[in-house]
């Protein structure tokens, strides 16, 4: 009897800066929230605590949350208020453009939260490209040069020329080497897992969208109390 394959954990992509700003947002917005409950006079410890309820979520929601995971049967996305669970087989396309999205065979499209577009990135990445490329080019112009001399020196500059077009090149090599942005890179690590898995039975199912309750509940509540503090002041 054969043992089933167990399915490889999940690949696991987030957004560092979006966990560095939450991060510092919740000090900050925890800090101010905690000194007026505990040194506010009147209704301020009131409004504090609705803010705080309203508030700690949204932060949390588009900071911190925001998470794709990847396994051989499933892309799973979780979105600020949304996760997402699509099987390789419901998948049409991944695409990048201002955002990164992934497109259902029945037309519907869920953005890529934790995996944003930076153009800047990608501008670095193109200059970084193009100036590996152009020492390349250079290094071997060089060594072509060198190498068309006659005779014994001839000879010698062209082993010579060789030898410092080979270490140039290795040297291009290793400091260039594939020069891409981070979000770019994880788009076509998760296209190849698409090319590959798409066909394959246990990756076939229905695309699921569940609402996050556990953040838009609380930040409703909070919501609501801040009005009526507003209201009734």
């Amino acid at each position: 009897m054969t043992t089933p394959l167990p399915v490889q954990k999940d690949r696991i992509y987030r957004s560092p800066a979006g966990l560095v700003a939450g991060a510092l947002l919740l000090v900050i917005v925890g800090w101010l929230g905690i000194d007026a409950l505990a040194s506010g006079h009147g209704r301020t410890p009131w409004l504090a605590l609705a803010g705080l309820i309203l508030v700690v979520p949204v932060l949390v929601a588009f900071t911190l949350r925001p998470a794709v995971y990847a396994n051989e049967n499933r892309l799973r996305v979780r979105n600020p208020f949304r996760v997402v669970v699509l099987p390789w087989g419901e998948i049409a396309s991944l695409r990048s453009g201002f955002s990164n999205e992934v497109v259902t065979k029945a037309g519907a499209k869920f953005q890529l939260w934790a995996v944003p577009v930076s153009l800047r990135a990608r501008k670095k990445a193109a200059r970084r490209e193009a100036k590996a490329a152009a020492e390349a080019a250079g290094a071997q112009r060089g060594g072509g040069g060198r190498a068309g001399g006659l005779g014994f020196g001839g000879a010698l500059g062209g082993f010579g020329g060789g030898m410092g077009a080979g270490s140039a090149m290795r040297g291009g090599t290793a400091q260039a080497g594939p020069t891409r942005a981070e979000s770019d890179q994880i788009m076509t690590d998760l296209r190849e897992l698409l090319e590959s898995r798409e066909a394959a039975e246990p990756a076939q199912g229905e695309v699921t969208v569940r609402w996050a309750y556990e953040v838009i509940a609380p930040a409703v509540a909070g919501a609501v109390l801040l009005a009526i503090l507003l209201a009734t002041g």
